[in-house]
């Protein structure tokens, strides 16, 4: 538990800080963050807009980058929820994929990973890193709540239709909101969120439509993921029920005839591919040419080069906004210091390192930095062992073939579902922070994260500059 892990980093003056570094703890929490963060991966990966399997081929190389570079003991780092979900709107994901591929598709992220890594660290050394800490808490608490709302818009579809999103997208083009959602598409392509929270909303109040076996998975697994950790033994690392859900609904994809979607085939790596490390040690990791992720047309995905610069710095801006919230965290509960400016660089260089293996920008992942610290992890040792966990036993991951897609979506569902149906900051706003937090969360969902993030900055400052001259007036007057 939290209080638990409190204890553990009291030093011998019985003040908080960080832990006593233990190399035999953090190889054991690095082998059991290993195998409980798998499924997310792959979520995530489903999330992203690409292919399941890149999620497990891409990992390790960004968490291994960002050991060697971040301050924190307990922090990891990934594809989250939130950056999968804004590299696909940033990039128009869908529409890419169906007009140039998937393969296409993730050549173009991971060369947008490079100008986000790049944007991190440029933003890092000119001292943006403490600035972003000014940034208001209703802002947060509304961009937060909305690119939520965003994660269950793109997990529904492969929860309640076999056929994922093209089953639905076709199922609301020929129903009455069919009209609105082309018109949106046509007038408004910024408001890429709202043609998904129509969906979203039709997807829940049509379950007629609803593909029974994949939907009843989908279902059944929110719920045990959701619950049965109350009742698991304590002895279980958390994480336990989502490779336990995981693992049936492998078994019962294997063994009947599912009909939903699942992970599909994970290539094999060539045997000359990675590289040796002074010619002993095999690196079983893929390096993309530098020249193929710098040739990709994402400039032209953009329409300019500036317009991709501002989006990439945005993006890395609003992306420091998890690893700031996980980071004030462990300092207010276990008084671990942090540098902002040394956290918003590691961004970068992992966000690097990620490009270079083919993956999604990255960031601080706050479920798996809070299943860090509950594990005992001492230092950024783990880090380092769970990435050279993924990379070493990928060989070996074809076992998630059959993993249901419904599954998977369960699993992200499960994470962000309590905080859309009721987001408690948002609802005890009041005054000024009440229209700021849900301005700023109902811009966030409807167009997108980046887009979101600004209006509310922009509704933030409005907001407090009439309430400020309003305050002016009332003194003169008195």
């Amino acid at each position: 538990t939290a209080s638990t892990c409190a204890l553990d980093c009291l030093d011998a003056t019985g003040t908080m800080g960080r832990p006593d570094f233990n190399p035999v703890r953090d190889v054991i929490s690095g082998i059991i963050m290993a195998a409980t963060s798998v499924p997310q991966l792959v979520a995530y990966a489903e999330t992203t807009g690409y292919a399941s399997w890149r999620g497990l081929a891409t990992a390790g190389p960004s968490l291994f980058a960002w050991g060697l570079s971040t301050g924190s003991p307990f922090m990891s780092c990934g594809v989250t929820s939130i950056t999968a979900l804004m590299a696909k709107t940033d990039l128009d994901g869908d529409a890419y994929v169906a007009e140039k591929g998937e393969a296409e598709y993730a050549r173009l992220v991971a060369s947008y990973s490079l100008y986000v890594g790049l944007a991190s660290i440029l933003l890092g050394l000119v001292g943006f890193g403490k600035l972003a800490q000014s940034v208001p808490k209703n802002v947060r608490s509304g961009f937060k709540w909305g690119c939520a709302v965003g994660v269950v818009a793109s997990a529904v579809p492969n929860g309640f239709f076999a056929g994922g999103g093209k089953e639905l997208k076709a199922a609301v083009a020929e129903s009455v909101v069919g009209g609105l959602v082309k018109t949106a598409k046509e007038d408004f392509p910024a408001a890429t969120g709202f043609c998904n929270v129509v969906n979203l909303i039709y997807a829940v109040v049509n379950p007629l439509a609803w593909s029974v076996i994949p939907a009843t998975l989908f279902l059944l697994s929110t719920v045990f993921v959701m619950k049965a950790g109350k009742f698991m033994p304590s002895f279980l690392p958390p994480g336990t029920e989502v490779i336990i859900c995981c693992a049936v609904a492998t078994l019962y994809s294997m063994y009947t005839d599912y009909p939903g979607g699942v992970v599909g085939e994970i290539p094999s790596l060539d045997a000359d591919a990675g590289f040796d490390i002074f010619g002993i040690i095999k690196v079983p990791v893929e390096i993309l040419d530098y020249k193929y992720l710098t040739d990709a047309p994402i400039v032209e995905q953009f329409g300019s080069l500036a317009a991709l610069v501002l989006s990439a710095s945005l993006f890395a801006a609003v992306n420091f906004l998890s690893i700031m919230g996980i980071a004030s965290g462990f300092e207010a509960e276990n008084g671990i210091a942090w540098s902002a400016p040394r956290e918003l660089i590691a961004q970068g260089i992992a966000c690097i390192a990620a490009a270079f293996t083919g993956s999604a920008p990255v960031s601080g992942s706050m479920s798996r930095s809070l299943v860090s610290r509950m594990v005992g992890t001492t230092s950024q040792l783990s880090c380092l062992v769970t990435a050279l966990m993924w990379i070493y036993l990928l060989p070996y991951m074809s076992i998630m073939t059959p993993t249901p897609k419904a599954c998977l979506s369960a699993i992200i569902l499960s994470a962000v579902i309590k905080s859309v149906v009721y987001p408690k900051d948002l609802i005890n706003a009041k005054g000024a922070d009440f229209v700021i937090s849900w301005g700023t969360g109902i811009a966030t969902a409807l167009t997108s994260p980046t887009l979101g993030f600004g209006m509310g900055i922009i509704l933030a400052v409005v907001i407090g500059t009439v309430a400020g001259s309003g305050k002016g007036d009332k003194k003169k007057t008195a």
